[in-house]
C-alpha cells in the first residue's frame, strides 16, 4: 500500500468516524427528546389518575347520597308499615352492630317487647341480586349479633324504588316480603298467598 493509498484509507475513516459521531449525536438528541416527552406523558398520566380517583370520589359521594335520600323516602313509609301493620314498637334506623370482631349494618330494624316477632328492612333505589344475597345472609346471621333476642321470629323486608320483575318473583318466594314505591310512600306489595319466611 503505498503513502497516498494510506493518507487516503486514513482520510476516509477520519470522515467515517466523523458521520458515526454526527450520527451518535443526532441519536442522542432524539432519545433526549423522547425522555422529555416520557416524562411528559407520565406527568399526563399522574393528572389523569388522579382526576379519575376524584371522579371516582365524587361518583361514590353521589351513590351515598342517593342512597341516603332513598333511606330518607323510604322511612316515614316503612314506620308507619310496621307500626300498624306487624305491631312493632321499637324501629331503629341505620343500626350498626359489632360482635366478636364481625359488623353488620342494617336501614332499619324492628321488634317489639310484646311479640316475638323482629323486622330488618333493607332499602334500595335499584334491588339487584346481591341485595337479595346479602339479606338472606342478614336474616340468617341476625341472632348472633342480637343474643337479646335470639328466641324472635326474624323477618325480612326490601323496600326497592325499583326492581325487575323477575327479582321481586325471587323475593316473595323466598319469603321475603316485598315494599314498592306508590304515589311517594312505600307500600308493602305481595300477592295472595304469601307466606312469608320466619329466619
Amino acid at each position: 500500500m503505498t503513502d497516498e493509498e494510506l493518507k487516503e484509507l486514513v482520510a476516509s475513516l477520519a470522515e467515517s468516524q466523523r458521520e458515526t459521531d454526527r450520527q451518535l449525536r443526532e441519536t442522542d438528541r432524539q432519545l433526549q427528546a423522547t425522555d422529555r416527552q416520557l416524562q411528559a406523558t407520565d406527568r399526563q398520566l399522574q393528572a389523569t389518575d388522579r382526576q379519575i380517583k376524584e371522579l371516582g370520589r365524587q361518583i361514590g359521594g353521589l351513590g351515598d347520597k342517593f342512597g341516603s335520600f332513598t333511606e330518607g323516602l323510604a322511612l316515614p313509609s316503612m314506620t308507619k308499615i310496621l307500626t300498624q301493620r306487624f305491631g312493632m314498637d321499637f324501629i331503629a334506623p341505620r343500626v350498626r352492630m359489632r360482635r366478636n370482631g364481625h359488623s353488620m349494618e342494617l336501614d332499619v330494624l324492628a321488634y317489639s317487647n310484646t311479640r316475638d316477632d323482629l323486622f330488618v328492612v333493607e332499602v334500595k333505589s335499584h334491588l339487584r341480586e346481591e341485595a337479595l344475597d346479602q339479606m338472606r345472609k342478614t336474616l340468617r346471621e341476625l341472632r348472633d349479633y342480637l343474643p337479646d333476642h335470639r328466641d324472635k321470629k326474624v323477618y325480612g323486608v326490601l323496600a326497592a324504588v325499583d326492581a325487575p320483575e323477575k327479582l321481586q318473583e325471587k323475593v316473595l318466594a323466598e319469603g321475603i316480603y316485598l315494599a314498592r314505591i306508590h304515589d311517594g310512600q312505600f307500600e308493602i306489595q305481595v300477592p295472595d298467598g304469601f307466606q312469608p319466611r320466619a329466619f
